[in-house]
């Protein structure tokens, strides 16, 4: 991936992000601000949700998008642009490529998502799906660039990209004066770099934390080594932040003035995306939800009134019911339990009883009677058990054990 050209490296301003937000003004919303009372009791202060998964197009992308597009050459428009994305960037790209003319062409993984693939193709891109991991579509989208003439739009490496991000800043300050804290996901780091030129300029007291996945966290490493390094074969659920090396130029402004950057694990982002649905009724990807991990993970190290950016909402059904899932499971509110019984007629009944009496829901059995390691009079049960919490899953095992049975996995 070749980042950092001599005019991505010129520096962003804060003047810049603020033509950035006259240029947005009636192109991107106005993103709402929702307090969260569940978390502001965690934490011990007010903390608000700045919510860019309601963003046109489900996400923050396309404000630096539209900013990166409208800045070029009429020779340049007149090329068309091209971008390489699995999701919400291709969608910015298409949709600021609609409203300013532009011709776009959107290279995506052929394992994308259909209803990420449809939303492009529905804002006016034409879609070409090319490899399996993102590296490979990007590098059909820049040899395509080359061949074609047409304009490589960067995710986040470039300065105008970052301008336009730095308006959720902007807004974060006019909407929450009072803010202390500002948490922020980082992936290539445009969004946070962005906030970090606007907010610093204007309040240089404001704290900006980053936070990453865990299975891909390039930049504690690359801070570390005061460049950008790669991480190899980066793995989160994360998709939106799940990138394997720094751009220079966020790189550079998330180094001077970004505070701190943290990492969360895939239970947190879990727990995050599952609060964000139940607490505050927001659909929210686990990108989008990993400063809410992070709240989650340390409450106390946040000083108040904080400001936690939900950066998008585009989540695949599928990944969400499964993250839904798993985000039980880490908050002892999903149970799963394998165990053998004798194989007699009502044996299955009387388990079900027992697992009644102390109120777990069973949302799905698998009855195993033939199988080589089970004996001639046993039977194996697979049971998933919806739990109220570690003391209910715990109650549940304590039952099972009176009962006379031998929880196996």
């Amino acid at each position: 991936m070749s980042y950092g050209t001599a005019d991505s490296l010129r520096s962003v301003t804060l003047d810049d992000v603020r033509g950035a937000q006259k240029m947005l003004s009636g192109v991107a919303r106005v993103t709402a601000m929702e307090g969260s009372r569940h978390l502001s009791q965690l934490v011990g202060a007010p903390v608000h949700f700045k919510c860019e998964n309601l963003q046109r197009t489900g996400s923050f992308k396309l404000r630096g998008a539209y900013i990166r597009i409208a800045g070029l050459l009429p020779e340049e428009r007149a090329a068309g642009v091209v971008a390489a994305s699995a999701g919400n960037h291709a969608q910015g790209v298409a949709l600021a490529s609609a409203l300013l003319g532009v011709h776009a062409t959107v290279f995506m993984p052929e394992g994308a998502p259909l209803p990420k693939i449809s939303a492009t193709r529905d804002y006016g891109a034409e879609v070409r799906l090319h490899g399996q991991v993102v590296d490979e579509t990007l590098a059909a989208a820049q040899e395509y660039a080359e061949q074609t003439g047409a304009v490589f739009i960067h995710p986040f490496d470039h300065p105008d990209v970052i301008a336009g991000q730095g308006t959720v800043g902007l807004e974060i300050l006019e909407q929450c004066p009072e803010v202390r804290t500002i948490v922020v996901g980082i992936g290539g780091g445009g969004l946070a770099a962005g906030i970090a030129v606007a907010v610093k300029a204007l309040r240089p007291d404001v704290r900006i934390v980053g936070v990453q996945a865990e299975g891909a966290a390039a930049y504690p490493p690359s801070l570390a080594a005061g460049r950008p390094v790669s991480v190899e074969h980066p793995a989160t659920m994360a998709d939106g932040i799940r990138v394997g090396r720094p751009g220079l130029v966020p790189f550079g402004i998330i180094e001077e003035l970004v505070d701190e950057v943290r990492t969360v694990s895939e239970d947190q982002l879990s727990a995050a995306l599952l609060l964000c649905l139940e607490r505050a009724k927001l659909v929210v990807e686990p990108a989008g939800a990993s400063p809410v991990a992070a709240l989650l993970g340390e409450p106390g190290a946040f000083p108040g009134p904080v400001v936690a950016v939900l950066s998008g909402g585009n989540v695949d059904p599928v990944l969400l019911q499964r993250v839904l899932r798993h985000g039980m499971a880490a908050q002892g509110r999903y149970l799963a339990v394998r165990l053998r019984l004798t194989d007699r007629p009502g044996a299955l009944a009387t388990l079900l009883g027992v697992l009644s009496a102390v109120d777990a829901n069973v949302l799905d059995v698998s009855h195993v009677r033939t199988d080589p390691r089970l004996g001639l009079t046993e039977a194996e049960v697979e049971l998933h058990l919806e739990t109220k919490g570690p003391a209910h899953c715990a109650e549940v095992g304590q039952a099972l054990g009176e009962a006379g049975y031998t929880v196996i996995g």
